[in-house]
């Protein structure tokens, strides 16, 4: 679930809102005018600070930014809603940090956002249940998945095809590079911090299994 406002930030040109995670407690999305990856953070049950993903460039999302999106949306109410979508600016270049890679994926906050709305339950929260369920029916029924396992292919090769077929089909998007594909799910990983292709990695292992 999500809060119902979203609200304008002055730190940076973007909006924010307030997120309920599935494992407990809040966190923080933001999304710039000028940058299709979003910013998202927990917030500390402790000192009630920001804590970001990995994944969330600092020179994008600085801790001010997270810090008064906190403080704006503190109190809101939460309620299911749809993506947010940002109208106005042109995309302009996104700042790299200097300690990134050169080969960090950028991440659609809209294409980000099919995936979840995809996976999410009927009480609103994001079902890993759900995912796990479709991967290991995909994999079942996928004649390449097959293949690759004869071919002595890797576990982890036949998750990121199975896992990007799904992702790009739900975005819209067959063009998601595996990077980006590995960057969603590292954002799902963080969302809820738990082993988000459990069951369909126990899954895999039984069908290599079966047809050895």
């Amino acid at each position: 679930m999500i809060r119902t406002n979203t609200v304008q930030l002055t730190a940076i040109n973007g909006i924010a809102y307030r997120q309920k995670l599935p494992a407990g407690g809040s966190g923080i999305v933001i999304m710039r005018e000028d940058s299709a990856q979003p910013g998202i953070a927990s917030i500390s049950k402790t000192s009630g600070e920001a804590i970001p993903t990995a994944n969330t460039p600092a020179k994008l999302y600085p801790a001010e930014a997270f810090q008064e999106a906190i403080a704006l949306t503190a109190g809101l109410p939460y309620k299911k809603q749809g993506i947010v979508f940002l109208k106005g600016k042109e995309k302009a270049e996104d700042p790299v940090p200097e300690e990134q890679p050169e080969d960090v994926a950028a991440v659609d906050s809209a294409e980000y956002g099919k995936i979840v709305d995809q996976y999410t339950d009927k009480n609103g929260k994001l079902s890993y249940a759900l995912l796990n369920k479709d991967l290991i029916k995909f994999a079942n029924s996928s004649s390449k998945v097959r293949r690759m396992l004869d071919e002595g292919v890797k576990l982890e090769d036949i998750r990121l095809y199975a896992v990007g077929t799904k992702f790009r089909n739900t975005a819209g998007n067959p063009g998601l590079t595996d990077a980006q594909v590995l960057k969603m799910a590292e954002l799902l990983d963080e969302v809820s911090p738990k082993g988000v292709f459990k069951e369909f990695n126990d899954a895999l292992r039984k069908m290599k299994a079966a047809r050895k």
